[in-house]
């Protein structure tokens, strides 16, 4: 959403920026993921209690989105010109603060695991880096693309973001449940 919201406030150029910056630090939090799955997966308890954890930071971020899709409040701004080095820094900025796709990379990594050995090679772990960063880096630039019809309708954009990442939220707590219920403990 950051790449977003600098486009529309700062143009196509810082929005890119954003996009490559975000993307730096998925590399890291790729490689970290690795290896906290190595370590989450072996330690049955460790995992139950992330998981009862995650219902909870899902439940409250679910409520959040979906208070704030109401309130939706959207001001007319003019974009003016800025260097992209602020812009660059934001998308690290924000990608290091966001740590929702460290559980995310843990399960991937999990579930490409399948002989359930947790030794991968370096090539295996360059690969799934690789491939996380440049997947972040294409979904972001397809927000850049996309910039001219978000551009014209602000408003909508900002109440309809906001609603999906509530329904993303309460999707991830209904998985987490049954995942809890009906997976192996």
């Amino acid at each position: 959403m950051s790449v977003a919201k600098t486009c529309v406030h700062r143009g196509r150029r810082n929005g890119m920026l954003v996009a490559l910056g975000a993307s730096i630090i998925v590399l890291l939090q790729a490689f970290v993921a690795i290896l906290l799955a190595r370590y989450i997966f072996s330690h049955p308890i460790v995992r139950n209690t992330l998981l009862r954890t995650g219902i909870v930071i899902f439940g409250i971020l679910a409520v959040y989105f979906f208070i704030a899709a109401k309130k939706n409040k959207v001001k007319e701004v003019e974009i003016p010109k800025h260097s992209g080095r602020k812009s660059f820094a934001k998308g690290m900025l924000v990608a290091l603060i966001n740590v929702l796709p460290i559980p995310y990379f843990c399960a991937l990594s999990a579930a490409f695991n399948v002989s359930g050995s947790n030794t991968n090679g370096w090539v295996e772990v360059s690969l799934f880096i690789l491939a996380a960063a440049s997947g972040t880096f294409t979904a972001l630039y397809i927000y850049v693309v996309g910039f001219d019809r978000i551009q014209n309708e602000p408003r909508n954009f900002a109440k309809y973001s906001n609603y999906f990442m509530a329904a993303l939220m309460v999707v991830l707590v209904a998985i987490t449940l049954i995942r809890m219920l009906y997976g192996k403990t």
